[in-house]
């Protein structure tokens, strides 16, 4: 395991340092929009977002840090909760930043799990209960079957993506490919 993109769930990236001491914890940075945002108000939202996209879309940890302080001095008065989720959490937003555009397209959400975990309770919340784990697990693979249908599309520029990873990560794909 490379990278892991987690939601907000409390103890998660102790876990997977515990399993997978190698990998990186990254925030899901939609959710971590998502968070903020609920703290602005709606008629300041659609600029505070437009202002946000410099942070998050910024080349590196240090160009991020300072269109961040930016953000905050323009907005940190009136919303500071919302600046607040970011401080909180930048040992697991900052991972982001070290990886290059395309890579960073794929690991900035949870949306992919989120609609796995969608088809599962799509399948599973009409039964009261199954006659055993069994039917429960047989039922849970074949919604994954039909899932995993749509992720057979190619990401563009896979090899550029695929170079990338195995230079940040010497040593630890190369047998897999």
């Amino acid at each position: 395991m490379l990278i892991f993109c987690v939601d907000r769930l409390t103890g998660i990236k102790e876990a997977i340092n515990a399993a997978y001491p190698k990998a990186e914890v990254q925030r899901c940075i939609i959710h971590q929009l998502r968070n903020s945002f609920k703290y602005v108000s709606f008629k300041d939202i659609k600029a505070f977002s437009n202002d946000f996209k410099e942070v998050y879309r910024a080349i590196n940890e240090e160009v991020a840090l300072e269109k961040f302080c930016e953000l905050k001095n323009k907005w940190g008065k009136e919303y500071p909760y919302a600046m607040r989720s970011w401080e909180n959490n930048w040992d697991v937003i900052s991972p982001f930043y070290k990886f290059p555009e395309e890579i960073r397209r794929i690991i900035y959400t949870t949306n992919i799990i989120e609609g796995l975990h969608r088809q599962y309770r799509k399948v599973t919340k009409t039964k009261t209960m199954f006659p055993s784990d069994n039917s429960l697990e047989k039922m849970l693979y074949l919604a994954s079957m039909n899932v995993v249908k749509k992720w057979t599309q190619r990401y563009k520029n896979w090899d550029r993506v695929l170079s990338q990873l195995m230079i940040q990560y010497p040593g630890r794909l190369e047998n897999y490919i």
